[in-house]
């Protein structure tokens, strides 16, 4: 049963991160800088330098998640990444910011059904994380 529960979580997850990556790849690195900007969180030179590199780690953790490899250290890479996500945008969805997601390209406002949606990818992630560090030390016991 975890084994399949493991499987579906790292394929969806993988999948939503190559989604990511893929909108994000698919426009000017520069629209996605706005959106990073509009958070108001970072200097300029952070906003750039996370606009040009973040959408390679997202397709660099969609297929290594999708692959299976090291799943214990890549579903923690992507449980991180998703929390920093998830914390960001509930500071400005207090603070009332009306502003784009970047979640998925330009265009999505930062609403509830984001922070929904972040939420429950947050929680999954975190999830495939203990399943995949139980697998792992399952795993060796049996071995030894």
């Amino acid at each position: 049963m975890s084994a399949r529960a493991r499987l579906a979580l790292r394929l969806v997850l993988g999948a939503v991160f190559l989604y990511a990556a893929y909108t994000k790849l698919s426009q000017s690195w520069l629209l996605f800088a706005l959106s990073i900007d509009s958070y108001q969180l970072l200097p300029e030179w952070a906003v750039l330098t996370i606009a040009r590199t973040l959408p390679w780690v997202e397709l660099a953790l969609g297929a290594l998640l999708l692959a299976g490899w090291r799943l214990h250290y890549v579903a923690i890479g992507a449980a991180a990444m998703l929390a920093v996500f998830f914390s960001v945008m509930v500071l400005q969805y207090a603070r009332g910011a009306g502003i784009d997601c970047g979640c998925f390209g330009v265009g999505e406002a930062l609403s509830g059904k984001t922070l929904a949606r972040d939420a429950a990818l947050l929680a999954a992630a975190v999830a495939l994380v203990a399943l995949a560090w139980n697998a792992r030390r399952s795993g060796s016991q049996a071995g030894a």
